[in-house]
């Protein structure tokens, strides 16, 4: 059975505009940082939404059930990023939160000594969903870190970085995240934020 005719806007890719392939869709988005899609049940639908702001669609189904490009085509804009950034491996370590909805720094700790990027990841995830919880927020956190969302699931750090004087902060924070995963529970989802769909994560420190 053929599948419905779906049609597809974009509003930031090489030629932004409306689309009734995939293929079409893809080629105007595929590598291209930032690029904003969507998809459509009818032509009609798809042409209003390329005249409208894309933070009416992005990360929200559309009235007639539209649904994302592709399985993670969007992402929630009522959520939580995190990131890390290190100087080195091991370097001077950061990590912040942001909410995406606009862009706004909610917390930020470092730079620590002697810490690595995967751990700052960790930190991250963990501060941002005890931050979440204070605040009383289901909503999702977003990691682009693959390794950092496996320790949490696993509630403990996977570093196999040696204590030394100089990371004794890094590891005491680690202490601590590892105890708040083993004594609290939360609601919120935490997302691996997809890169290659939407450009670099909101709290990305842009040192790259």
């Amino acid at each position: 059975m053929k599948g419905r005719q779906k049609y597809y806007v974009v509003w930031k890719g090489v030629n932004p505009g409306v689309y009734d392939s995939w293929t079409e869709c893809r080629l105007q988005t595929e590598g291209y940082e930032g690029a904003l899609y969507k998809s459509f049940e009818s032509h009609e639908e798809a042409t209003v939404a390329f005249g409208n702001s894309p933070w009416h669609y992005i990360g929200k189904e559309s009235k007639t059930g539209g649904n994302p490009v592709g399985e993670m085509a969007s992402y929630v804009l009522e959520s939580l990023a995190v990131d890390a950034a290190c100087s080195g491996n091991p370097g001077d370590m950061e990590y912040r939160g942001v909410y995406v909805a606009t862009g706004r720094q909610v917390f930020k700790m470092g730079p620590l000594k002697q810490g690595t990027n995967n751990i700052g990841e960790f930190l991250a995830l963990v501060h941002g969903l005890a931050f979440l919880k204070k605040s009383g927020s289901t909503m999702p956190v977003y990691s682009d870190s693959r390794n950092a969302i496996g320790w949490i699931k696993q509630k403990k750090c996977g570093t196999k970085l040696e204590r030394t004087p100089a990371n004794g902060p890094v590891f005491d924070l680690i202490a601590r995240a590892e105890r708040w995963l083993v004594a609290n529970s939360y609601s919120n989802e935490i997302l691996k934020w997809e890169t290659s769909l939407w450009g670099e994560i909101p709290a990305d420190f842009g040192r790259k």
